[in-house]
């Protein structure tokens, strides 16, 4: 084992990205000021907070140790005095019977209760290295925790995908793909602070895909309440942008705090209350009512307004939790029978080409063409004689200059 495989499995296991930035605004510190101390940018550490990565080697650690909760206070704990063996002697002779107890107080008081409550049975606990489990506790198995996660927020879910696109049948296809895409995620999603919030944000980024637009099913809105209060309500909601939309949901719909609205919209806390005020200000734009009330007010009256647009609508219910496993367990079963019928595919195309491919270099052979007039002579060949008193009278004439040494041989 390496160095850094030794100090890798020293360093404690990192929360989730959603509890990485909860602990690092409890601390009050910034994006800035963890990039600083862990020696990476900005960028980095949202990524670290979002998801997308996760810090390895000595930034883990330090970054571990960065945002680590503060430990908790013990009680302390208070000796009784010593006692001396004149106290002990006065109190052998007290008439009143004591009961016997390990901890009596140091004043007894003046009237003890007659029938003194019996002490609580100490919590049973479980060893997670062994995992021995408590006799009263049950199994519950992954598929029965999914389904009970299932049938408590896929309802409620569809509802707000539906407020958030307008759009029932592309709600109802968002929540059953985030929770098949939670399903093959399950021992991820499982140990999740929080599962619904997962399977939420899952289902909102497939539902405000922007690819959607293509489908001829979803281009169009779904047609809008009859009520008018109801209608301006779910005109003012789909003319927000979607960022704007979706935080107004999270805080004002599902009711969730600021840094967690911020951390599922992937902004900072100041960007998403910058969002949401101007996203309430274009809403009281089209309800009368929310222009004169103080935000505390406008916040639970948006909650009531929002609440009850979601329950007055009818939108599909959505499939059984097993379906959806089941669901689940075919789209991954086929693409990994595509995904290894690809592999062997490429093999026998590799495989094939190796087995025809030339093994030494043959070069083309180049196309014929018709040659016109005559070709010139080319080589030696017998001079005629006119070439020969040519040569003759080369040789016997003196160039200008300087005799021409004539090599012999001897």
């Amino acid at each position: 084992m390496t160095r850094s495989t030794t100090d890798e499995a020293a360093v404690p296991p990192l929360p989730s990205p959603k509890e990485r930035r909860r602990l690092r605004e409890a601390k009050s510190l910034s994006e800035e000021e963890v990039a600083a101390a862990v020696g990476v940018t900005r960028a980095t550490v949202r990524s670290w907070e979002t998801g997308r990565t996760s810090p390895r080697g000595r930034k883990r650690a330090l970054y571990a140790k960065l945002i680590a909760p503060e430990p908790a206070v013990k009680p302390r704990v208070v000796k009784p005095p010593a006692v001396t063996p004149e106290a002990a002697a006065a109190a052998v002779v007290v008439p009143e019977a004591v009961p016997e107890a390990t901890d009596l107080p140091e004043t007894p008081p003046a009237a003890p209760p007659a029938d003194p409550p019996p002490a609580p049975a100490p919590a049973p606990i479980s060893d997670t290295r062994s995992g021995a489990e408590a006799p009263d506790e049950r199994r519950v198995s992954p598929a029965e925790a999914f389904d009970e996660l299932y049938a408590r927020t896929a309802p409620g879910l569809v509802r707000q995908t539906y407020l958030l696109t307008g759009r029932r049948a592309l709600a109802r296809e968002s929540v059953e793909r985030a929770f098949e895409l939670a399903w093959q995620r399950w021992p991820e999603v499982a140990v999740d602070r929080d599962p619904a919030g997962w399977v939420r944000a899952a289902a909102y980024e497939y539902a405000m895909s922007p690819w959607h637009r293509l489908r001829r099913t979803h281009r169009q809105p779904d047609a809008p309440p009859t009520e008018p209060g109801k209608r301006a309500l779910f005109d003012a909601l789909l003319d927000l942008p979607p960022a704007y939309r979706r935080t107004l949901l999270l805080y004002d719909g599902v009711g969730l705090d600021l840094p967690e609205t911020a951390a599922e919209t992937e902004a900072s806390t100041p960007a998403a209350a910058g969002r949401l005020m101007t996203a309430r200000a274009a809403v009281a734009e089209r309800l009368p009512e929310l222009a004169d009330a103080a935000p505390a007010e406008q916040s639970a009256l948006l909650h009531d307004r929002i609440g009850g647009l979601a329950r007055a609508e009818h939108v599909p219910v959505p499939r059984p939790a097993r379906a959806v496993r089941t669901g689940s367990e075919n789209k991954a079963r086929l693409w990994t029978r595509a995904a290894v019928a690809g592999v062997a595919l490429l093999i026998a195309v590799t495989g094939l080409t190796l087995h025809t491919a030339p093994t030494h270099y043959e070069p083309p052979i180049s196309p014929p063409e018709r040659v016109g007039g005559v070709p010139p002579r080319g080589g030696p060949q017998k001079l005629t004689a006119q070439d020969l008193k040519l040569q003759k009278s080369l040789s016997e004439q003196l160039a200008h200059g300087p005799e021409r040494l004539v090599p012999r041989l001897e």
